[in-house]
């Protein structure tokens, strides 16, 4: 498999398994309805709507900002997908799909809700990290795949064609 089809699989694979949690805990399990779900001591599925990019900053209140959100989603998700179809390496493949993937996941919430949908909540005692979904973690996952590549290869693209 080259990596350009292995990262646009991975990015298959993030998309369909982001969307599918979110219509579960949405529309089977009704978190929204019901309230929280404690799962674990440190895990529970919770609701929240996230306006803004990660960690909630720069949230958008208006339809204006919703929709600068979008297509700044939409370009990122067609600018990995521009360097996926150059890349050489499967280590920047596999990132660049996790980030594909994510970035799609969250932009069709953005279109359907108008805000993504959070509900992925780790916490331990009084320690409390963000309330995420598969989409943001492959986001944050793919930019440490990245970074890595960055590192490995010393400052350049050495996983693109001509680097």
């Amino acid at each position: 498999m080259t990596p350009a089809r292995l990262g646009a699989a991975i990015a298959a694979v993030i998309l369909v398994a982001d969307q599918a949690t979110k219509l579960w805990a949405l529309f089977v399990r009704r978190i929204v309805e019901t309230g929280p779900v404690q799962v674990t001591s440190f895990l529970e599925l919770t609701e929240v709507w996230n306006r803004g990019i990660s960690y909630g900053l720069f949230q958008q209140h208006t339809e204006w900002g919703r929709w600068l959100l979008i297509a700044v989603s939409a370009v990122a998700a067609v600018g990995f997908s521009i360097w996926l179809a150059r890349a050489r390496d499967r280590a920047l493949a596999i990132a660049l799909g996790l980030l594909i993937g994510g970035a799609v996941g969250n932009l069709i919430d953005r279109v359907a809700y108008g805000a993504v949908f959070d509900f992925i909540h780790f916490y331990w005692g009084r320690f409390s990290w963000y309330v995420f979904n598969i989409a943001d973690a492959a986001i944050v996952a793919g930019v440490i795949g990245l970074l890595y590549d960055a590192v490995r290869s010393r400052g350049g693209v050495q996983g693109t064609e001509g680097g």
